[in-house]
């Protein structure tokens, strides 16, 4: 699902965030990313999300070469994903409803089946009967609720989460991953950044420490880089 070969990050001249980071997760897996402050975790998210190019490196995603995808093809790898950010990114003058479809009514599907889907995703959460309410309407837990219903609404096949119980306290936290667990036993890819370090030793999952930049990965063991040939691109519907 996720293969990451010697991959570096620079901001500027001197300032690395990520340095010669290789891991690998499996399609179907539950992983951690842990660390202190600034040690890259969200910089690492947002190279898998394809919002940043690496400055060197092989980053495959869905055994895609993200680092030679055309801009193009960038947005149908997207659709294969979900992202949940700390701060919601709940779109304030729009509905529960409406921040939800938003992206399907990009993409121009029918308001009968923008709906229907908004429906079954916060069902999926516990907010079906919120679907008209506007996010100050909503305690932070439900927005962030609404936040990971945005985030699967496509049936991705990989969840980002940066920080997502990072504003809540820890009952809420824990009802939140518990949602990520319930999307991981369906079939999808979690990867979850956090440091809250309580957590995730209650949670038992594989943990990936990355440490000013560089990664700490007991569980596996340190990989060669394959030769990824570029295959047509299918659009995901």
């Amino acid at each position: 699902m996720i293969q990451l070969f010697n991959v570096s990050k620079k901001y500027g001249a001197f300032r690395d965030a990520l340095l010669d980071v290789s891991f690998h997760v499996a399609s179907g897996e539950f992983v951690f990313l842990t660390g202190p402050s600034g040690a890259g975790k969200s910089t690492l998210l947002r190279l898998l999300f394809l919002e940043e190019p690496p400055t060197s490196g092989q980053i495959i995603v869905n055994g895609r070469n993200i680092g030679v995808l055309p801009p193009s093809q960038t947005p149908y790898l997207r659709r294969t994903m979900g992202v949940v950010f700390q701060d919601f990114k709940l779109i304030a003058r729009k509905t529960v409803f409406e921040n939800i479809s938003y992206v399907q009514n990009v993409l121009g599907l029918p308001r009968a089946e923008q709906k229907r889907r908004a429906y079954h995703v916060l069902k999926r959460v516990g907010l079906h009967h919120q679907m008209n309410a506007y996010p100050d309407e909503l305690s932070g837990g439900e927005q962030q609720r609404v936040a990971i219903a945005r985030a699967i609404v496509n049936e991705p096949t990989l969840l980002l989460a940066d920080e997502p119980t990072g504003n809540l306290d820890p009952v809420l936290a824990e009802e939140i991953m518990r949602l990520f667990v319930e999307f991981n036993i369906r079939g999808t890819t979690v990867v979850v950044a956090t440091h809250d370090l309580e957590l995730i030793r209650r949670m038992g999952k594989r943990t990936l420490t990355l440490e000013r930049g560089r990664l700490h990965d007991p569980d596996r063991p340190r990989e060669a880089a394959p030769i990824v040939r570029e295959a047509p691109f299918l659009p995901v519907s």
